[in-house]
């Protein structure tokens, strides 16, 4: 397990935050989010052959920052990836991978550690890619040079994170507002308290752009997410998906490491 002592304390408080919910809920449904056939994004429940976000993936290369239980990594396995390996902080999480890896026999290599610093070797992978992992747990000025160091040229880096909007009109302690809750002038880390104590991490568009721009990355897309006929009644952070329908509630960005 990392020793806490060479965490950054928002690493802490979220692998707490985590260790919990897989006790709570994501344990037990890891096996249905494994066995799932089709690829599908965030709570939107954006369908990726509707999306079409990932490129060719077969026989490629592909680290997940932030796996969680790595559905998202079994996924991308069985669509051809040569070599899947995940990432995270949390050993509960990462229990519940393997048990789901040795269970659907995929041959995914899980690792415990911080998605900012991996350890892992220069330009070894052809898609870095988060979803709702480090792209929002992990200081984005942190991971973001991790992931291009970890591609190779030509290498993509694909994530999913909590769209803009949404991030300026959620509240504290309640449903998401209509209004705008908090400026987006230094948006950079948030302390949520509600439902538990979490550190977030979330940036402008701007902010963005130049942030991947200064580390080597062109920006192919970004995807703005609504509600589908899939978006569940109930979804995280009380976004409905009557609030969604109006706003995007996730965005998808896609990148590529200049060669």
């Amino acid at each position: 397990m990392t020793s806490s002592s060479d965490l950054p304390d928002y690493a802490v408080v979220n692998r707490d935050n985590w260790t919990k919910k897989n006790a709570e809920y994501t344990d037990r449904r890891a096996h249905d989010a494994w066995a799932e056939e089709e690829i599908t994004w965030g709570m939107a429940g954006a369908r990726e052959a509707d999306v079409q976000l990932l490129p060719d993936i077969a026989g490629k290369d592909i680290v997940e920052l932030g796996c969680g239980t790595a559905y998202f990594s079994a996924w991308l396995k069985r669509r051809g990836a040569a070599r899947v390996v995940g990432v995270d902080v949390t050993p509960a999480q990462l229990e519940t991978a393997r048990r789901m890896n040795a269970e659907f026999g995929l041959g995914l290599e899980l690792i415990e550690a911080n998605a900012e610093e991996t350890g892992l070797p220069d330009a070894s992978f052809d898609i870095v890619h988060s979803e709702y992992g480090a792209s929002i747990w992990c200081d984005p000025y942190k991971w973001i040079p991790e992931a291009a160091r970890l591609l190779r040229p030509g290498g993509e880096l694909i994530f999913l994170r909590n769209s803009t909007l949404a991030v300026l009109c959620a509240t504290n302690d309640g449903p998401p507002s209509e209004t705008l809750q908090r400026p987006q002038l230094g948006l950079h880390r948030l302390e949520w308290r509600e439902p538990d104590f979490e550190i977030e991490f979330q940036l402008g568009h701007g902010d963005w752009v130049r942030l991947l721009r200064s580390n080597g990355f062109e920006v192919i897309d970004l995807v703005e997410l609504f509600a589908t006929e899939s978006t569940p009644e109930h979804t995280y952070y009380g976004f409905s998906p009557e609030w969604s329908r109006k706003w995007p509630v996730e965005e998808i960005w896609r990148a590529r490491k200049v060669a």
